[in-house]
């Protein structure tokens, strides 16, 4: 790699024309969306209808699905899959490694005479065993112990990639704990319906069913194909880990929503039309602020649903991206000093009544269920502030985490003045005594207001990890490159618990002869009190916020390591235990795998970057001091002492400077490699993680530094990396 092929991408860049869709021409969505998906209007085409009424109960209830149903619903997606011309299915997975999995197996079968037959069994639909050695498994698995499952998940409809039936599926060990994202998400789900619809019923009996309902929204960069190419440290680590930042970055605010170029907006409507195959409910698409950074979001579903098509977007951006001659960058900080990347999900309550529980309504009735919701969430936030950090925690997200208008890693809930006002009154209004009449009218007066405040209550935090956005909550802190079905676990684990705490209360109340409304109000006011720290309206960036979350008692954990230590206090063991979401082992092997998997980005990112030092950067660096060493020379033999002092004085700092650079950057890549030595020796997952955060990844801001600075002074031509102004501006 040398800066000829710098130079020869750049004008390989220059020469990209936009390609075009394959989107038939002048087609509207509603003509083909979901068409690759084995949906409800496939099934009522294929199935029997005894097979769609068990399928549906699967769906809605839970319920198994009979081994002779299997069988039909098996040879009927076989026979849809088939009708598309698809050749093989595959179980789609999410194991703990932070990507999707899949192993591609052909219908045919051989039979006697040297022929085939085309064939799918319900067995092969419902299970399969994938050979599970290689996956992380945070000390469940020996090595040589190979099996695992996968299970069909009949709640999220099978669809076609490629000339693949993909069907969605739960990942499981012989002995049965987890090992993927989705079967503790489903648990979860399992457990706060249960939960809500027992609180609901204090509203209204009808309920007999809540849904989890996630909107997420994806930020991602785009970069040129051939540009990313000649990037070692961005191919390898999804960042680039040296750069200086360009004269122009986001500091104008003119690419925010700004217009689309013209190859991006091609990709963009290639991608959204496989999304839309694909049944993923794509509908915004915009510039986000960085330059080169843009953002999509879908219609909102049910969360198993939401986290599998945010998954499978992932993947239709990234293979979509290459055929326009882009890459696409899912990481949480692929520039230093311009706006990260996150993956903001926006999370509510649905009722099969068709009512949202984080939206008051016309009675103050709906508007006392919104409170209930509204106030356990917090309280569930304030209580588990430090298991949801965890949650969030990776080697990328600290990137990204309290700059450039991520969330800091301070735990805390934005409501906004109004609602805040609200919470206030609540608090000073309820007594432990019986309410008079007065009393009463005042209350329902008062939460009969609260759908104007709403509509009225445009303000937004940006700084926020956790905002109330008018009829769900915001979790900002969620990366971009991240499964978020491991975040919604987390936060569906904790209200569970909340609501089920509430209703113990509300109840204990009435059995003391408390009427029902006013029992919920002083049970609500306990929590406003509560969990008042944990509600901040300020700056989340500013130092004065660090200092007063200390004061509050409110944790800052900035690194992986540490903030990971909530996923093992006794706290959450056992309440996941409890909730039957997690076993304590199932919950300490995904603290392993955490601690393993920063460990090992740290490592390869301080590999590559001891690599580049010793194969790019002071070569080129060296290289261009050469050229300034033999003009130096030259032109002592040409001029006068007196002439040559005025001429070569510049030079001459610029080559001393070369000199100290270059030899700070060779100590501490030196040193860096010494201690990745030392960190693996180590022997425990956390005293790896510890010192990967506290010994090896200092080095990267002193290499990088000094790193940054050579790239401002060596000759463009001789400058290996394509740098920030060549890569944050599309052409």
């Amino acid at each position: 790699m040398n800066a000829t092929r710098r130079m020869l991408a750049m004008q390989e860049v220059i020469k990209r024309v936009p390609v075009p869709t394959d989107k038939p021409e002048n087609a509207q969505v509603s003509q083909y969306y979901g068409s690759d998906v084995f949906g409800i209007d496939a099934m009522r085409e294929f199935l029997s209808e005894e097979a769609f009424e068990s399928i549906m109960q699967s769906m809605n209830q839970g319920t198994t699905v009979d081994r002779k149903i299997a069988d039909q619903v098996a040879a009927c997606m076989k026979a849809w899959a088939q009708s598309k011309n698809v050749t093989h299915y595959t179980h789609w997975f999410q194991p703990l490694s932070g990507a999707t999995a899949e192993k591609h197996d052909g219908f045919f079968e051989p039979i006697a005479g040297g022929r085939a037959i085309e064939r799918f069994s319900g067995n092969a639909l419902v299970q399969q065993e994938p050979d599970a050695s290689s996956f992380p498994n945070g000390g469940i698995r020996n090595t040589f112990e190979a099996r695992g499952y996968t299970a069909w998940d009949p709640t999220s409809p099978a669809f076609i990639w490629g000339q693949t039936l993909c069907i969605p599926t739960i990942f499981i060990s012989y002995t049965g704990e987890s090992l993927d994202f989705k079967t503790p998400l489903l648990k979860s789900l399992q457990a706060l319906d249960k939960a809500a619809t027992d609180v609901c019923q204090y509203f209204d009996k009808n309920v007999t069913k809540v849904a989890v309902t996630l909107g997420w929204e994806q930020e991602y960069f785009l970069v040129d194909a051939a540009l990313y190419n000649v990037r070692y440290d961005l191919q390898q680590t999804g960042r680039t880990l040296f750069g200086h930042a360009s004269a122009k970055g986001q500091q104008l605010d003119d690419h925010y929503w700004g217009s689309i170029p013209e190859r991006v907006a091609a990709f963009m409507k290639d991608f959204e039309y496989e999304s839309h195959l694909l049944g993923i409910p794509v509908r915004t698409r915009h510039n986000e602020v960085a330059p080169a950074q843009f953002e999509c979001a879908p219609v909102f579903e049910e969360v198993n649903l939401a986290v599998d098509h945010n998954l499978l977007l992932m993947d239709v951006m990234e293979k979509v991206a290459i055929r326009h001659n882009f890459r696409a960058l899912l990481h949480e900080k692929p520039y230093a000093g311009v706006n990260g990347s996150g993956k903001h999900n926006n999370w509510s309550l649905a009722t099969n009544t068709g009512k949202n529980l984080l939206s008051p309504g016309k009675t103050p009735k709906t508007n006392l269920q919104f409170l209930t919701f509204f106030v356990n969430t917090i309280a569930a936030v304030h209580e588990h502030a430090d298991l949801l950090r965890a949650s969030i925690a990776s080697a990328n997200n600290d990137h990204r985490l309290g700059a450039n208008e991520a969330p800091p890693a301070i735990m805390s809930v934005f409501l906004g003045e109004q609602l805040s006002s609200v919470l206030d009154e609540l608090e000073k209004s309820v007594h432990a005594g019986k309410m008079s009449p007065e009393e009463k009218t005042k209350l329902k007066l008062n939460i009969g207001k609260i759908p104007d405040i709403l509509l009225d209550n445009t303000d937004r935090n940006r700084t926020s990890p956790f905002a109330f956005t008018g009829n769900k909550f915001e979790f900002r802190a969620v990366g971009s490159s991240a499964n978020c079905g491991g975040p919604m676990t987390v936060l569906n684990a904790i209200v569970t618990e909340q609501l089920i705490a509430f209703k113990k209360d509300v109840d204990a109340l009435m059995e003391k002869n408390v009427e029902k409304d006013e029992a919920i109000f002083q049970v609500l006011k306990q929590y406003i009190i509560k969990s008042k720290k944990i509600r901040f309206e300020g700056n989340g960036y500013g130092d004065e916020w660090k200092a007063e979350a200390k004061k509050r008692g409110l944790n800052n954990f900035p690194t992986t390591p540490v903030a990971l230590e909530a996923m093992i206090s006794k706290k959450a063991l056992d309440m996941f235990e409890s909730l039957g979401i997690l076993t304590h082992r199932e919950q300490e092997a995904r603290y392993e795998i955490n601690l393993e998997t920063y460990t090992k980005k740290i490592q390869i990112e301080s590999r590559i970057m001891a690599d580049m030092v010793n194969n790019q950067i002071i070569p080129a660096s060296l290289l261009y001091q050469k050229t300034l060493t033999d003009n130096v020379s030259g032109l002592k033999n040409i001029l006068s002492a007196t002439d040559f002092k005025k001429a070569a004085d510049t030079q001459i700092e610029l080559i001393k400077e070369i000199s100290e650079r270059v030899t700070i950057i060779k100590k501490a890549a030196d040193d860096m490699t010494e201690e990745r030595k030392k960190a693996n020796n180590l022997d425990s997952a956390k005293k790896q993680a510890n010192a990967y955060c506290e010994k090896v990844k200092p080095f990267f801001e002193i290499i990088r530094y000094n790193v940054d600075k050579l790239e401002n002074i060596v000759d463009d031509s001789t400058w290996t990396l394509p740098k920030y102004r060549e890569m944050l501006y599309l052409r």
